[in-house]
């Protein structure tokens, strides 16, 4: 069994800096009351000192179009190979400033915008956490494998895990 750490604040909100810039690409979920919810793969711009997360979008996209009419999300965050793992509750607003568009702007979403930055469709959606949570480990994943492989044989060793509620 890992350890359980709920993180407060500045703690919570360097925690999620931290894993969102490490990881890079969320699944951005809204309509999170319609089933199946929809859900796309996303690529965090960026994530500014009070932890609100920063994307690209289209304006003419069913994201954008969804957040007009309910503007809570749920952002998942996944990176198996160090088995690090963070969801953040929040939410959206979308902003259609050129100048907020050029601030986040890399040339990667160029792919997403034909006339770059400048693109009239181009608009950035702001996540503002609510509420958090997240898994980690404390040795990365081939100690944790390791570890709860002799669990597995002996029972009762620590998986190196730590998981907890960010509260920002």
């Amino acid at each position: 069994m890992g350890t359980q750490k709920d993180l407060f604040s500045s703690e919570a909100i360097a925690k999620i800096k931290e894993m969102a810039e490490d990881i890079k690409m969320c699944m951005f979920c809204t309509e999170l009351s319609v089933r199946p919810v929809p859900t796309r793969p996303m690529g965090v711009q960026e994530v500014d000192d009070q932890g609100n997360l920063w994307f690209l979008s289209s304006k003419d996209s069913n994201k954008n179009f969804e957040i007009s009419h309910d503007n809570e999300v749920q952002l998942i965050f996944a990176k198996n190979a160090d088995a690090h793992f963070l969801s953040v509750f929040g939410t959206a607003v979308i902003y259609t400033d050129s100048s907020r568009v050029e601030d986040i702007w890399t040339p990667m979403a160029k792919t997403w915008f034909e006339e770059g930055k400048n693109d009239p469709n181009a608009t950035v959606i702001k996540v503002t956490p609510q509420d958090a949570y997240y898994w980690d480990t404390k040795n990365g994943k081939m100690i944790s494998l390791l570890k709860i492989a002799i669990g597995a044989l002996v029972g009762g060793v620590d998986d190196g895990g730590v998981e907890g509620r960010l509260n920002v």
